[in-house]
Parts: C-alpha cells; structure tokens; sequence
C-alpha cells in the first residue's frame, strides 16, 4: 500500500501534544452561555479521522481536536439508537426505550418495558433541557429514535428540525436503502417533508441547519444561546461521496485490508492514542484474507474503500462550511463543539442475501466498480475494511473495542488543548453539557456523570477505578471497571463466553485473563449482572442471531405492506388450482360417458 499522502502533512501540525494525558484548562470561562454544536458521524472508527490516523482528509475536524481535548479511551454503544438515545438524555439506553434498534429486535421483546423503541414517557433530552434554560434547539440529519408523531424532535425539545427517522436513507436522493423499509421518510417538524433534487446528505443537513439559524439570526445577535444538532449520514450504508472528495484516493487501499489494519493500528501508536508496545488481535476466523479474493473483487473493495475515505472527507468539508458560517456571525468564538461517532465501523454485507440481491435489481442499485460512490450505486465496505478502521476486535453490532471505542473531540470557551486518556462514556456528554450551560440537571435522574472535572484537570478521571460501567445491546455484553474489560459475544461471531481483559495495557483485546484471575472476573460479572437487572436487561431468544433477524423482520414487514398482493396470489392459486380440479373430473366424466 503507498503511503497516504495526507499524513505527513497532518502529522505535525496536529499533535505537538500528543504525549499530553490531562492539561489544565488555560482558557478563560466566558462570560456569556456557550452556544453548543454536537456533530455525530454515522458509523466511524477510532482511525477513521485524520486527527486519529485515518487516511481521509478532514482538516476541519482536525483543527478541532489541535484546539480542544481529544479523547483516546471514549467509549459508545454497539449500535446507532442506544448511542444516540444516551448521548441526548444521559441515560442508560435501557431505561430510555432504545435498548436495541428496531431493525434487529426479536417479537419475544416488542413493547417490553425498555425495548419499546421510543424515548419512554418521563425521559427528558438534553434539547428539552437546554429550551427550559432558554438555548434555541435544532436538529438535522438522521434521528432513528421513534416514528411519527410524538417520537420525532419537534416532540423532544427541538424548536426546528429536518430529520431521516429511518437507520439511513440514500445519500443522493430520497429513496430507502434496505427492503425493510417502503420509503425514506425525512420530516421537518414533524411533518412528513421532501428532499430537494439536488440533494447530498451532508451538504443538505449543513444547509439546512444554516437556514435554521439564519430564521433566527436576531435572536441569536441579541445573545440568544443555541443548541444545534448535526447528525450525519456519513458514512452508513449506501457509502456514496461525490467524484471530487473520493477520486484522489485512488490507489490507497490495493494493498488490502489487512495492510491498511496494521497501518492504522501503528499511526494510532505514534500519535499515543494506543499503547506504543499493545498487540493488535488476530483477524476472526470468518474474515477472508485480501490475497484469497480474485482480482476482480480487490478491485471492488478498494474502490468502496476509496469512496468511503471521500465521504469522510466530504462530511468534513461541509463541516467546515459550518465553523465558517458560525465565524462570519461572530458565533463561533463561544461554542462548544463536539465531533464524535455513534458507534464502530459497520460490517454488514447485505449483498450476500439473494432477497436483498433481488431487491437492488428491482430498485436499480449496482455495484459496478465504475459506478461506486454515484447517484444509484450501493457501496459497503465490508467486515474485514470495517475491522481495520475499528481499534481491537471486531466492529458495530458488538461489544469489542472495535464496535464501542470511537473518537470524541470538545472544543471551545474554557477547554484546553489535551490528550485525554481517561475514559469516559457517551452518556457523560448530557451532563457535562448543561453544566457549561448552566442548566440544572432536574428529574429524572441520569446515569452520566460530568466531564468537566477532567477538562478544567480538577481530576484525572470520569469515574474511579472502583466504579464499574457496563453496556448491552443485542445480548453484546461488557463491563469497565478501572484497566479491566469483561466482554461476552454471543453466536455467530462469539462463543456467549465471558472474557476478560486489561484494556489500558491491551486494547486489542488479545489476552484473556478470566483464568489467571478468576476472582477478578468473578466480581466484575456480579458488577455486571447488577448493571442488567439495574437497567432491565431482557435475554434473549435461543438462538437468535441479529443478521436473521433483521431478514425475517424484513420479510414481515414485506408481507404486511403487499398483503393484498399475496393474498391475491394466494386466491389466484387457489382458483388456478379449483379449476385444474374441476378440468379432471370434466375429462374424467367425459371418458366416461363416452
């Protein structure tokens, strides 16, 4: 693989304080409320970003991380609903109705106390809180927390908001990118809207925000605060970026994924965001080697690789349109920004599915080399990509590091540039949030616990090492508690068996302790246990493995929405097959009596 050209001219310009852990904050407190920009990716790894290793080209993102705290130990969930449900509300995913995503959620647990899949009634966001203390609130870009009315923003704090409520759209038009759903449903203001034609997701939800604020421009020039939220597309599936962010990849990733996986891991190192002597793991069993696939699907891979670098690099680009929108108003100066993902790399090939396959056939979707990245295209990177983009094993879905560690910069009044190395959580960012605001934190309780005695270096932890911290979604299980990680994966990627490891000394997951100190991870299970019967954590079905179950969610879906269709198959066949009855005993009869 050639050397990414983008690195050497990030590398010095961006971490002169790489070896930093905890700076005190230099920055003065500013007199007024911040403003406040949470920007969330879709999908993107701990390397994906420049400022992290990646290959893509995101200086904007990177000029927020040189100026304010990246985090290296920032964990969220598994999947896309339970990360953001925590990240607005501070709470567990659990306890706010998004114990899962709906796409993957087994009928033994539909409407169950949790798993109801809509913010429950009592849980209150951080837009909700942040209007009662007087912020303006808007939100664009993906959702996927509820459907129709009562579950969209304009019900959830949110005075304004274009939004997708589906888990992702096309990115070149508005059209669904899975057979599970019939349309791509976008709404603003909870009122079922339109995208225009010329629309590109990430340039769409930027515009889209700045009409917002410039509705409100008197507002926030009379020292109104603001609370926007910018929820990306980039870079779920369908991965699509125009020409001009992707073809300048070309060539990068030929050398294939197990190349690029190691190249990440080693720039994650040099830029102290792993351990300089940590191991990465052994590829899973199930993973293809890149030497193994013919020329033809090489050629495949690395251009979808390619396309996703360019969408990255595109998200960045409007990103930076923003900074300067909120500059050329005198905005930028006293918000705070966030950039950070919702979960790991997605793994999923839905093209090894001969329903799905039939499906991109009847929509017109293709996968021709020359083709990805364009208006029609379908682009995923698959399992292995994913795992090489993640950090430790595996990816999204799952509670490795690849699927829960992902990057998280904050920028603005009163943080400091640093490295931080503690961990923490994404339901940290509600309360650490609204205590720079000046909102009081009121009922109901929340699981979060603030950030800002590490960003001000009052502290030089989150939570202490006594304090355990544990995540579930779809049976992917794990539990921190000070250096350590008791992890479980269930079938078909796992074992169901409960693993432990020191993650300060091996985020790569690569030693299993369990045996070497059985009372270690007997303790921390009863953490764990504690945590699930805490939150309501329901078991799941025998056998239950999330890809199948999204097929057969897929399938019924499907049948309820053309019963019609099958039903008048069905009588068609029952006619077809009366009258064939009927046209044997008439010849029957006729033998007879002749």
């Amino acid at each position: 693989m050639q050397q990414f050209g983008v690195w050497a001219r990030r590398a010095l310009a961006s971490f002169a304080f790489s070896a930093v852990a905890v700076a005190p904050v230099a920055a003065q407190e500013s007199s007024q409320r911040p403003n406040i920009v949470v920007i969330v990716a879709d999908d993107v790894g701990f390397t994906d970003f420049g400022a992290y290793g990646g290959e893509a080209h995101t200086p904007n993102i990177d000029a927020l991380a040189q100026r304010g705290a990246q985090f290296s130990r920032y964990y969220s969930s598994p999947l896309c609903s339970p990360s953001r449900a925590m990240l607005l509300t501070g709470m567990d995913n659990h306890r706010t109705g998004h114990s899962t995503i709906i796409e993957v959620l087994p009928p033994e647990m539909r409407g169950r106390r949790g798993y109801t899949m809509h913010l429950e009634p009592g849980v209150v966001t951080l837009a909700e809180r942040l209007r009662r203390g007087g912020y303006r609130t808007y939100a664009t870009g993906k959702w996927h927390l509820g459907h129709g009315e009562g579950d969209l923003p304009n019900s959830h704090g949110f005075d304004q908001s274009f939004v997708l409520d589906a888990s992702g759209a096309d990115n070149w038009e508005e059209r669904p990118y899975l057979p599970y759903y019939a349309t791509a449903d976008w709404f603003e203001n909870g009122q079922r809207a339109h995208l225009p034609e010329n629309f590109y997701s990430s340039e769409f939800i930027v515009d889209r925000m700045i009409h917002y604020m410039d509705a409100n421009a008197d507002a926030h020039d009379a020292n109104q605060p603001f609370f926007a939220y910018l929820a990306f597309q980039a870079v779920h599936i369908p991965v699509q970026a125009p020409p001009q962010y992707r073809d300048h990849y070309r060539g990068i990733y030929n050398g294939g994924w197990e190349q690029l996986r190691a190249q990440l891991w080693r720039r994650a190192q040099e830029l102290g965001l792993l351990p300089a002597d940590a191991q990465i793991d052994a590829a899973h069993p199930s993973f293809r080697t890149w030497s193994s696939l013919p020329s033809s699907e090489q050629a495949l891979y690395a251009r979808s690789m390619e396309v996703h670098a360019g969408m990255i690099e595109a998200m960045d680009h409007h990103i930076g349109r923003f900074i300067a929108y909120l500059q050329s108003r005198g905005l930028a100066e006293n918000t705070i920004f966030i950039v950070t993902s919702d979960n790991g790399p997605e793994p999923s090939n839905p093209i090894a599915d001969a329903d799905f396959r039939r499906w991109m056939r009847l929509t017109g979707y293709t996968r021709r080399v020359e083709d990805l990245g364009e208006r029609g295209s379908f682009v995923m990177i698959g399992p292995e990509n994913a795992n090489a983009t993640g950090t430790g094993s595996l990816f999204k879905f799952t509670a490795g590091e690849g699927g829960l560690h992902v990057p998280f910069i904050i920028a603005g009044p009163g943080i400091a540039p640093a490295r931080i190395d503690a961990r923490a959580f994404v339901t940290d960012v509600t309360p650490t949030l609204l205590e720079r605001a000046g909102v009081p934190l009121d009922a109901p309780a929340i699981d979060g616990v603030s950030m800002n005695p590490l960003l001000s270096g009052q502290a030089a932890f989150v939570r202490d090492a006594n304090t355990p911290l544990g995540v579930e979604v779809s049976g992917h299980s794990a539990l921190y508690r000070g250096d350590y990680k008791l992890v479980r994966t269930p079938l078909p990627l796992g074992d169901d068996s409960w693993r432990l490891y020191n993650i300060a000394q091996d985020p790569g997951e690569t030693t299993d302790l369990a045996a070497q100190q059985p009372d270690l991870a007997a303790s921390m299970l009863a953490d764990y246990q504690a945590y699930a019967q805490r939150n309501g954590v329901l078991d799941l079905p025998p056998g239950y493995d999330p890809q199948a179950q999204v097929a057969h969610n897929t399938r019924m879906k499907t049948y309820q929405r053309y019963w019609w269709i099958f039903a008048g198959i069905g009588l068609a066949g029952l006619l077809l097959l009366g009258g064939a009855i009927w046209l044997v005993r008439w010849v029957f009869f006729r033998k007879r009596t002749a």
